[in-house]
């Protein structure tokens, strides 16, 4: 089961309490106070992951809670201070407050504390239930950890009341409260380069082509439910990601099919591959097709539309594909169009070297 978006209700663990105790030990009369002080309660960490596709984990435990602190106890001894509780997340997670959640702003990468930048999204991307516009943290880098939640202090011993007046006190102080609040956590996949196209067009057979993914293909028409991630390996040891992103229809930035669920997943994407069925097997013009998929990216982020983008001519082996190939070079004349057979493997090589220029090209400026 593949998860993009889950609220969840996260809860730090409470302080223990504080100990009220005397010492009584044999020839010493009078000891005094000795109650040691309650163990902090456990932090909720969220762990960026690497081996972490997806957020189906918290499907399944929506509610995160760690652990109190134990209280204190004679002697002068402190309670044990709780583990935090830590849960892996996909890179490209993004945290968004629900209701009045307030959680701490910082994070450990590495054994560095940081400040996150805040992520302001698109009003019309803005996940329902949330009450900022802006995101609490955007997870991006491997191991990059948040803390959640905070967990509560300990409380205070009465050892720590006594004073010249007052030689036996019995007060003492209980555990603070963990912080608590409802998320959403929402998942954008993170690659260099991005498939989008209609639905049967050939993304995920040009993905296994492309790279050891195996996503679901077969010779009947089907959408992919869920987006999928590959590997490209370039000569001189390089390689990229190449995400496919399930098929859009017309009306997607609309909430029309499930397109608009999976648009998120292309803002992170460099470069954006159009794919189209050149051959128009079902009946669609393709320079239609590439017009109403530009104009559908470009209603739902405006941003989106400027990145580079190519056009992959696929199915060319079938009737008619090589006219309407040179249409849409005539009808977009300074954009690459690059024709291949994704189901025989023709013209992957060349694709593969353009798309290797492509990210090269696109790496220049950014790195400007």
């Amino acid at each position: 089961m593949f998860v993009d978006r889950i609220r969840v209700f996260a809860q730090a663990g409470n302080g223990g309490r504080g100990c009220v105790s005397f010492r009584r030990e044999k020839f010493v009369p009078k000891g005094g106070p000795d109650g040691g002080d309650g163990g902090r309660g456990g932090d909720v960490i969220l762990r960026a992951d690497r081996h972490v596709d997806n957020l189906s984990g918290l499907f399944y435990e929506p509610i995160i809670k760690a652990k109190n602190g134990g209280h204190g106890m004679g002697k002068k001894m402190h309670g044990r201070s709780a583990p935090a509780k830590i849960v892996k997340v996909p890179v490209g997670t993004i945290v968004w407050p629900a209701q009045r959640a307030k959680p701490v702003i910082l994070s450990e990468v590495e054994g560095s504390r940081e400040t996150h930048p805040m992520v302001t999204p698109r009003d019309s991307s803005t996940p329902l239930g949330m009450t900022s516009e802006e995101a609490v943290v955007d997870l991006v880098r491997e191991r990059q950890e948040f803390v959640l939640c905070r967990g509560g202090a300990g409380g205070k011993g009465n050892v720590h009341f006594k004073s010249s007046r007052n030689r036996a006190p019995r007060e003492y102080t209980d555990g603070g409260e963990g912080e608590q609040g409802h998320f959403l956590l929402e998942l954008r996949t993170i690659a260099d380069a991005g498939l989008v196209g209609y639905p049967n067009a050939g993304k995920s057979t040009l993905l296994r082509k492309l790279s050891a993914a195996r996503p679901k293909v077969a010779s009947y028409p089907f959408t992919t439910l869920h987006p999928g991630i590959g590997v490209i390996e370039f000569g001189g040891y390089e390689r990229a990601t190449i995400a496919d992103i399930p098929g859009l229809i017309e009306g997607a930035h609309r909430g029309v099919g499930l397109g608009h669920e999976f648009l998120r997943h292309i803002t992170r994407c460099r470069v954006l591959l159009f794919v189209l069925d050149v051959a128009g097997s079902e009946g669609r013009n393709p320079v239609q097709d590439l017009a109403h998929l530009r104009r559908e990216i470009d209603l739902y982020d405006p941003r989106l539309s400027q990145r580079p983008w190519f056009v992959v001519a696929n199915k060319i082996d079938l009737p008619d594909a090589k006219q309407n190939s040179e249409a849409l070079r005539r009808k977009f004349p300074n954009i690459d169009v690059i024709a291949i057979s994704a189901k025989f493997g023709e013209g992957i090589d060349a694709l593969k070297e353009k798309l290797a220029e492509w990210l090269e090209s696109s790496r220049r400026p950014s790195s400007a």
